[in-house]
Formats: structure tokens, C-alpha cells, sequence
């Protein structure tokens, strides 16, 4: 369904795009993202606001997709936490008022509603193999590690957790008792064949021992300290470094998990 860019997001992505850009790159920018017409007169952010304004006024337009593609240079690739301050102030920003819009930025250049997005769709993301998509729920994880920690190791264990109930569901394998993290990981690791014994080579032994490790740790953590579970009387200083710690070592584990299950499909 077609959908108008809002006009905070207009706001805010005018400005930021205007600053970055000359008037020739502001133009060049907008005429490979799609944009219909020619350029509006005025200052750059005048000229960038009123361009995306005409996008919702085309109804042959697909704004959001045009919107996608102006962002996709400023969103995607690394950022020196030294040198590209502004940029991620930016990044910020423009992940801020998407996010009040119900909107999210994918990787790659594209933007979707967020909207009843948390369960239902990422069981299609996870089928689908859609690492992108997976990326946007970590990263929505990763957006909550400063101002609230827990819930953020929560969303990181909630998605492998998913990850792994989706595989076992999948492969008409049969879904434990008890379906917390280390019940249902226990389940796909060994359908997935991975188990260090079997690897000869010693480095990897060492990493995929490590990699079981970390999934108890992170489920052990969820129970502990997030906000999934009350608090017992040890109550857990959880700083958003220990929480974007859990995030990425989920990260790491889903997408191995993933592609192993890609290469098996593909092997039988």
C-alpha cells in the first residue's frame, strides 16, 4: 500500500540531506533515487523539503522507495566513531523520527512500517532467510541499549530464541517441554550438526564451543537481568555495555545459525 513520507520525516531528512550535499549532488542525488521533475529553486533545504513534498503529490510515485534511496548514502557502511560524529548524530536523528512515524530504514535502501512487525513478520524474515531484515530487529535492539538496557538484552534473546523455534517448527522437529533459549538452541544445534567434536579443525572446535557459551549466557542473562523476568533480591547493574555485548554475540549466533541452515537445504 502506497504510503506519503510524513512531514517530520520531510523535516528532518530535508535538513540533513542539505547539509551534506552541494545544489549539483543534492540534484544528482535526488534524480538516481527516482525523483520526478525538475529541481525546485530555492536553498538547498528548501529545494530538498519541496522535492520530497512533490514525491506524496505524485501518485505515480512510490515515496517511501524514493525516500529509501536519498537516505541509503547517509544509513549504510561503517562509521568512524572519531571522524564521522556528525554523520552518526545524523544516522540518529533521521532513525528517531522514522521511528515516531512507525517507520524503520532496512539496509540497502529501504523503508517499511514497524508497524506489528515484532512477532508475525519476523518469522517470515527468519523463513526467508532475510539477513537484512534480521539486522533491523537487532538494530532496534541495539536503539534501546542506552536509555534501558534490559529490554534491549531481552529483544536480543527473544530474536535467537524466535530463530530457533522457527527452524524447529520448519523441520517438523519436535519442540521441547520447556521452550526457553538453551531448551530450543539444544534442539537445532544438534539437528544442525554442530557439535565441535566433529571438527577437526582445533580454531573452530575452540569458536563453536565458545559460540554454546555464549547462547547460555545470553539466556542466562534474559533471566537474570532483563525485564522479561522480576527482579529477585540480586539486582543486576546492567550497563548498555553488557547489553551491547549480548546483542552482537545473538547477532553473530542467528546469522551463523541462518546460513547453516541455507548450506543444509542446499546440500540435500
Amino acid at each position: 500500500m502506497r504510503r506519503e513520507i510524513p512531514a517530520s520525516v520531510i523535516a528532518v531528512c530535508g535538513e540533513i540531506v542539505a547539509f551534506y550535499e552541494t545544489h549539483a549532488t543534492l540534484n544528482s542525488l535526488f534524480t538516481y533515487a527516482g525523483a520526478s521533475g525538475d529541481p525546485p529553486e530555492g536553498t538547498k533545504r528548501d529545494k530538498a523539503i519541496e522535492w520530497l513534498r512533490r514525491m506524496n503529490n505524485d501518485k505515480s510515485a512510490d515515496p517511501l522507495k524514493v525516500l529509501g534511496r536519498i537516505l541509503e548514502p547517509y544509513m549504510d557502511g561503517p562509521l568512524d566513531p572519531i571522524w564521522n560524529q556528525p554523520l552518526i548524530e545524523s544516522r540518529a536523528r533521521i532513525k528517531r523520527v522514522l521511528a515516531e512515524c512507525d517507520l524503520q530504514y532496512l539496509r540497502g535502501g529501504s523503508i517499511v512500517s514497524s508497524l506489528g512487525t515484532p512477532t508475525r513478520t519476523l518469522a517470515e524474515f527468519i523463513r526467508d532467510r532475510d539477513l537484512g531484515a534480521i539486522d533491523c530487529e537487532f538494530e532496534r535492539a541495539i536503539a534501546n541499549v542506552g536509555t534501558d538496557p534490559r529490554e534491549a538484552v531481552s529483544a536480543a534473546s527473544n530474536i535467537l530464541e524466535s530463530v530457533c523455534k522457527v527452524y524447529i517448527q520448519d523441520e517438523s522437529l519436535e519442540m521441547p517441554a520447556k521452550q526457553d533459549l538453551p531448551s530450543v538452541w539444544n534442539i537445532v544445534r544438534i539437528h544442525l550438526g554442530l557439535d565441535p567434536s566433529r571438527v577437526e579443525n582445533q580454531d573452530l572446535q575452540r569458536i563453536l564451543t565458545g559460540m554454546f557459551s555464549v547462547v547460555h549466557g545470553i539466556g542466562a542473562l534474559r533471566t537474570h537481568a532483563s525485564s522479561a523476568h522480576g527482579s529477585g533480591r540480586m539486582t543486576y547493574k546492567l550497563e548498555p555495555r553488557h547489553a551491547r555485548l549480548a546483542i552482537h554475540a545473538a547477532h553473530t549466533v542467528a546469522l551463523y545459525v541462518l546460513e547453516s541452515w541455507h548450506k543444509r537445504k542446499a546440500d540435500v
